[in-house]
């Protein structure tokens, strides 16, 4: 249970259409009184809130808040990590550095030593003082191996707190690129609550009345929704000069992307995180709805769905029969008809457009691919599969069958579309692809243990490295179960060597990282294990009736992320609270 639900949160937060999109491209947005009603008032014991006081956000959880454990990154109540439990620092995909926040600085002292100065004057929502014993524990914590992150164990040697305000971090080896990964992303929960827990309730424990260093504490929850009110006492009002508006954040819980979209044209609710077609007509209508761009893509990118080819079956394990197939795929047809423009075609690369800088130019010109039948017809002809009975398909080389399925889960349409037109493409350049779309837990399951042809798949976010891709990618060794990293079963140890070379690269040194991800991308360009299609988008769509001042491209607006999917409020979501401002009247 716990590594499927650990894949179903980015997928979700990136991929899921549920049933608003049809998948034939932008369908014009229901009027309101087509599609639902307001936002009700939270139930049980919470009473009426303010509305001028109150954020409603939706577009993360579906279903009833699982738990308030922030160690389950995966599937703990929205807000859980990152209003509730703290990080030490943050990470600004703009200014691409990380922010400090529960530490007020962090520095390596040597090679394999890193040591971080703890903020004086934190508490705990109980009253408790945070200290660096507090960030030991919280460490410490991943040497139980049910915890997502044990496996910084395995070049983590120990984590002391050498004063109140001193924690310092030794290590076997320096793994800089990922060392900055984690300390945006490992919460630090309270040694005086947790230390008695066994690992059993580290990990499961549902954690009723979270007790966390945030701006937020939990008030109360039902089937649909978790409600969240701001804590006076914060500790970031005066060490950060900052404070998030909204008295009390009700995250609701929406059956479909239909009911949330209806709920946003009402004026019950503020910020929609779904996946909504027809922005178009959202933005442009009299509707007061707001995304980040005001013309198309209208979102930022938040990932990269990629087409990823299982590498152990013919043929599939022959890098000439991949490029063949990344060239067949008509990406823009599934930007234009499929998303209208809500996405944008991938850099040969993959690599997101807010790492631009890190693409070698010369070597995506040498070897990189764009949609063209007619060359994805030669170089199938050139490497060996020929149409032996003129049936318009090719044949493997020994003459044997290919007929390739092609899955994505049954319901999330804008996939099930985009899967359709992959196959239509292959089958004109001669490669039989068939779409199929299965149930996502046996999809999971199949994918995890290498049972398929081909899928889709956008496993990583935006993060500070492109070292977090290139992980995804090459990640060795193979294990029997798959479950977050290199699906397709690639291996390439001098692939493996570089990402590990990558990782050791201080992430001040650009030009170092350049280096090695220019000889990373001609792999992939060589190798094509993954072929990347387009990049979802973050998103967001966002209501003026009662908060304004959100984030977009517009001169002097905030350009911090308008989300709160699961490990985005330390890449700006948190940040976007704090610059809303309550509409007049």
């Amino acid at each position: 249970m716990q590594t499927r639900a650990r894949i179903l949160i980015p997928l979700l937060a990136a991929g899921m259409a549920a049933t608003a999109c049809s998948g034939g491209g932008a369908t014009p947005a229901p009027q309101a009184s087509q599609a639902g009603s307001a936002a009700p008032a939270p139930q049980g014991n919470t009473g009426e809130l303010p509305r001028n006081e109150t954020l409603y956000t939706t577009g993360t959880q579906w279903g009833p808040p699982a738990n308030f454990n922030p160690i389950r990154e995966w599937d703990s109540a929205t807000g859980t990590k990152g209003l509730v439990y703290e990080t030490l620092f943050h990470f600004d995909p703009n200014a691409a550095k990380l922010t400090p926040w529960l530490a007020e600085s962090g520095s390596w002292t040597d090679d394999t030593t890193y040591e971080a100065k703890i903020r004086t004057g934190v508490t705990w929502a109980d009253g408790k003082p945070l200290t660096a014993k507090d960030v030991a524990f919280s460490y410490n914590l991943g040497k139980m191996e049910t915890v997502p992150y044990h496996n910084i164990w395995d070049w983590l040697k120990s984590v002391e707190a050498v004063d109140d305000q001193t924690v310092r971090f030794s290590f076997s080896q320096a793994n800089y690129q990922e060392w900055d990964y984690n300390l945006y992303s490992r919460v630090i929960v309270p040694e005086h609550i947790w230390s008695s827990r066994s690992e059993e309730d580290v990990l499961n424990g549902v954690n009723e009345n979270p007790v966390g260093t945030g701006a937020y504490k939990y008030q109360s929850h039902d089937q649909d929704r978790v409600v969240w009110v701001k804590r006076d006492d914060w500790w970031g009002k005066a060490a950060l000069n900052m404070e998030p508006k909204p008295k009390y954040i009700v995250d609701v819980a929406t059956p479909s992307n239909e009911v949330a979209m209806g709920l946003l044209l009402q004026k019950g609710m503020d910020m929609s995180n779904n996946f909504l077609p027809g922005v178009a007509n959202l933005v442009k209508g009299n509707f007061g709805i707001t995304t980040f761009y005001n013309e198309p893509p209208y979102m930022l990118s938040a990932n990269t769905a990629w087409l990823v080819p299982n590498t152990t079956k013919k043929p599939m394990n022959d890098p000439a029969f991949r490029k063949a197939l990344a060239t067949s795929v008509d990406v823009k047809k599934i930007v234009e008809g499929v998303y209208g423009n809500l996405v944008k075609a991938s850099s040969p690369t993959g690599l997101l457009p807010q790492w631009d800088q890190f693409v070698d130019q010369s070597v995506v010109s040498a070897g990189g691919f764009a949609f063209d039948t007619a060359k994805a017809k030669k170089a199938l002809a050139d490497a060996g599969y020929k149409d032996t009975n003129g049936d318009g398909l090719v044949e493997n080389k020994d003459g044997s069958k290919i007929s390739l399925k092609i899955e994505v889960p049954a319901g999330w349409t804008d996939w099930m579309e985009a899967a359709r037109v992959i196959s239509s493409s292959a089958k004109a350049a001669g490669i039989d692809v068939n779409p199929e779309f299965p149930d996502f837990n046996a999809l999971v399951e199949n994918r995890s243990k290498g049972d398929f042809d081909l899928i889709v798949n956008n496993e990583r976010q935006l993060s500070s490295s492109p070292w977090t891709y290139y992980d995804y990618l090459f990640q060795l060794p193979i294990r029997k179960t798959q479950n977050t990293v290199n699906f397709g079963r690639y291996e390439n140890k001098e692939a493996w060597e570089l990402v590990q070379k990558l990782d050791q690269v201080k992430t001040d040194d650009i030009e170092g990282m350049k280096a090695v991800i220019s000889d990373l991308q001609k792999i992939h360009l060589d190798e094509m294990p993954v072929i990347p299609l387009w990049y979802n988008g973050l998103w967001a769509q966002s209501s003026n009736s009662v908060w304004k001042n959100w984030p977009s491209s517009a001169p002097g607006a905030p350009k911090s992320a308008p989300v709160m999917w699961r490990n985005w409020l330390e890449l700006g979501g948190f940040e976007t609270l704090t610059q809303l401002q309550p509409v007049a009247g």
